[in-house]
């Protein structure tokens, strides 16, 4: 992400993650604001909106979660100089795997050089505390508000989510797949998408628009931008008043049962494993390595990597708007 800020002047996670519950209609919001760096979670972040879904999960005065963000995007992903920051900083890795203050103090992360280096953060998004995949369990009704980009991080929720609401503007897609070659829910989305369309994203790094992502059957429903908000409010209220607590908690369970008998968290988990190895990955040509363009600055290299592609399949909303 371009110009994310120093972990000194990172906002608070309360101050990314915001919350609120209206225990008369049983609907809870999760808002992403964070807008000027488009909404990108810190790794704080991320443990917040885990620990925040689980509480959901519990709270009787919860029964439909909507997910939305501030601005013009709903997001595109992490904050990913903080994760190139951890790094060098094995304090950094430690503390999102909760094992910050005391708890950490005897733990030395595994050093550079070791498969367990990158594979222990890997394998650590795969399980739901680390906030990566916590919709999977979610107990109650989840609403994903799709706009703008939702790529990364946000196309994860997007994908875990019981319903997503889209404008007609929005982009899908991982950037991943242009810089790194992996995404760690990539299971869920080849069954989400289906295994055609979904290479298609993968092998040509594009992302899909709305009006694909609908054909795909990923999108309940695809409004413009002015009627989004109120389209998903129309969709939370119909799914409260539709019936008790405990019957969502019991459709839930059906559901993640049925789930996790196509592999869901096993699929996680491969694709934890895939992208561990990616540092055993040698460049054709000119081709775009996350190390090198992290040395040579990621925004720039991201930036001109993406003019190389024709105007339709580039990541950035203003490239594809000039001509090839």
């Amino acid at each position: 992400m371009s110009g994310t800020p120093g972990a000194s002047e990172r906002p608070s996670a309360e101050e990314i993650i915001r919350y609120h519950k209206d225990p008369a209609t049983k609907i809870a919001t999760i808002t992403f604001d964070r807008p000027e760096y488009l909404n990108a979670p810190t790794s704080a972040a991320r443990l917040r909106y885990a620990d925040l879904l689980r509480g959901a999960s519990v709270d009787n005065d919860v029964k439909v979660v909507v997910i939305r963000g501030v601005g013009d995007n709903l997001g595109s992903g992490a904050d990913l100089p903080e994760f190139m920051e951890g790094v060098e900083a094995p304090e950094m890795r430690l503390a999102e795997l909760r094992l910050e203050g005391d708890l950490g103090a005897d733990v030395t992360y595994p050093p550079k050089g070791t498969f367990r280096n990158g594979a222990t953060i890997s394998a650590w998004y795969a399980n739901v505390q680390a906030g990566n995949r916590p919709l999977q369990e979610l107990k109650k009704i989840s609403i994903v508000e799709a706009k703008g980009y939702c790529y990364g991080w946000h196309f994860y929720q997007a994908a875990d989510a019981d319903l997503v609401i889209s404008s007609d503007d929005a982009l899908f897609g991982h950037p991943s797949f242009r810089y790194y070659g992996w995404g760690p829910r990539m299971w869920t989305w080849v069954q989400m998408m289906g295994l055609r369309k979904f290479s298609e994203m993968v092998f040509t790094g594009r992302p899909f628009t709305a009006a694909d992502m609908e054909k795909c059957n990923f999108l309940n429903k695809v409004v413009s931008r002015d009627e989004l908000e109120a389209e998903v409010d129309k969709y939370a209220l119909a799914c409260a008043r539709n019936r008790p607590v405990d019957t969502v908690f019991m459709q839930k369970m059906f559901f993640e049962v049925y789930k996790q008998h196509q592999g869901e968290y096993m699929g996680s988990l491969l694709s934890a494993f895939f992208e561990s190895m990616g540092s055993g990955v040698a460049p054709d040509a000119d081709d775009l390595m996350l190390d090198d363009a992290i040395e040579s600055g990621l925004s720039g290299a991201v930036k001109d990597n993406d003019a190389r592609f024709p105007p339709d399949f580039r990541l950035s909303k203003s490239s594809r708007n000039k001509d090839s």
